[in-house]
């Protein structure tokens, strides 16, 4: 069973990105009183774009800045994870 069919079984209300290809981008699921969402590796994202997309990494951060994260679709919008390079 694939990540996106078992998360479909297991949460069918929450949203997952499109196309499959950003599945590979998913960390886990994050929960709080009143939200359950996907959680995606930011920088996972912007490699992928860069990657399946061909785009720029310049372009690659407009574009996840633009139209993912700043994409509100809903209660089960995905959120996104930054890590720092160091800790």
């Amino acid at each position: 069973m694939s990540l996106r069919d078992q998360i479909a079984e297991d949460y069918p209300d929450l949203l997952v990105l499109e196309p499959n290809y950003f599945d590979k981008a998913i960390i886990g699921m994050v929960q709080r009183i009143g939200l359950d969402a996907i959680c995606y590796d930011r920088d996972k994202v912007i490699e992928i774009l860069m990657e399946e997309e061909g785009m720029s990494f310049e372009d690659a951060i407009e574009h996840f800045e633009y139209n993912i994260a700043g994409a509100y679709v809903g209660e089960y919008t995905p959120i996104y994870l930054e890590t720092p390079e160091e800790f």
